[in-house]
């Protein structure tokens, strides 16, 4: 990797986790805010595969850590095991259609969301598991399912890959041009 191009990832990070911190921390439903620290590696593993998405899960996952009052790790662990959960399915490669990215993000988000208030609970944070976790999950995922496609476009740009081969991204022309 260039160091364009890793000034591209940094550049994205940085951006995101203050688009997190700024906003939507505070943008609140029902006591639940979105967590777009998560959708960082799923993007970066439906466009660049498990390693890609696990190491940028490591680093959205500690960077997410330095904020929140959980065990610290706990994060680094949970993002990076969906970013390479989702790398491994090969979400961005599938060549289905327009809604493959969407709906990959909101099933890893929700199954993100799960596994850290499970490995919250599993390490003596009891409290994790509470009925509002079915709310707090709901959130994260819409949310997440929403904006993947244009972080998934992100991830692309930071990492160089060009655009996918699948119709939905391939621009319309005329056959008279």
């Amino acid at each position: 990797m260039t160091a364009l191009l890793r000034g591209r990832v940094v550049l994205i990070v940085a951006v995101v986790l203050i688009i997190q911190q700024a906003l939507m921390d505070a943008l609140k439903v029902r006591g639940a805010h979105p967590d777009l620290m998560l959708l960082l590696p799923i993007a970066f593993g439906l466009v660049g595969g498990s390693e890609r998405g696990a190491a940028m899960g490591f680093v959205s996952g500690l960077l997410a850590d330095l904020f929140v009052g959980t065990p610290f790790g706990l994060s680094a662990l949970v993002y990076t095991l969906v970013g390479f959960g989702v790398g491994m399915t090969g979400g961005d490669r599938l060549g289905g259609g327009w809604w493959v990215t969407p709906l990959t993000a909101t099933l890893a988000s929700a199954a993100g969301v799960v596994l850290y208030a499970g490995l919250g609970a599993a390490v003596g944070e009891g409290q994790m598991l509470h009925a509002h976790l079915a709310t707090v999950t709901i959130v994260v995922a819409v949310v997440n399912g929403l904006l993947a496609a244009p972080t998934a476009r992100l991830a692309r740009w930071a990492m160089n890959l060009g655009r996918p081969s699948g119709a939905w991204y391939t621009p319309v022309r005329s056959e008279s041009r």
